[in-house]
């Protein structure tokens, strides 16, 4: 019930500095579960913002009325990978030990905000729905920790893809959830939902 909301959320986003990146902003309004309405939308160029710094923008809602204020910083990302599983970070022993007495308990208030990182390998999935009148589907895997939001690769027409991938995060607060969520790509349309799973931080 307000005409003017603050939502004070931050959010991560992770993009290859030589693609030529658009960052696509919709408000929505929501009366009940049923029905919601679009209120406008904006668009930045991601590439045109200065780099090392943080931009406070006013954005004007596209064909409505009203704006959005925000606050956007383009940084190297740290602690945050994508790799092939041949090339496995931690797969070097000596690697394996800095990182032991980086997160050592005598070393364990140095830096506070320094909590640790999760690594995940994205192996296969097995026996997925198809989405497609082909009878097969174009699943790719989302994985979510916090606000951060890595994904694989789509493989095509297949109900048992293999992606063999290692994504790192930093771990931001312990009572984190990752959640992997598989989708269907279905060209310009939303992705179609394939399944899900959640796993507490504290699980593993």
């Amino acid at each position: 019930k307000s005409a003017n909301p603050q939502w004070r959320e931050q959010f991560d986003f992770h993009y290859f500095s030589d693609r030529k990146d658009m960052l696509d902003i919709e408000v929505w309004r929501k009366d009940n579960k049923k029905h919601e309405e679009l209120l406008g939308r904006c668009h930045i160029d991601i590439t045109a913002l200065p780099a090392k710094q943080t931009n406070c923008l006013e954005l004007p809602l596209e064909k409505h009325p009203g704006s959005l204020l925000m606050l956007i910083a383009v940084s190297p990302c740290t602690g945050v990978s994508i790799s092939d599983l041949c090339v496995c970070p931690l797969g070097d022993p000596n690697e394996r030990q800095q990182i032991s007495q980086r997160y050592c308990i005598k070393n364990s208030f140095r830096d506070m905000k320094d909590i640790g990182f999760l690594q995940v390998k994205v192996l296969k999935a097995v026996d997925l729905m198809a989405a497609d009148f082909s009878g097969k589907s174009d699943p790719f895997c989302v994985l979510e920790l916090g606000n951060d939001m890595l994904q694989t690769h789509t493989v095509y027409k297949n109900l048992n893809p293999e992606w063999n991938k290692v994504f790192t995060f930093p771990i931001k607060d312990i009572h984190d959830v990752l959640e992997v969520t598989v989708f269907d790509e279905d060209g310009d349309k939303p992705p179609d939902f394939l399944g899900k799973v959640a796993i507490p931080l504290l699980s593993v």
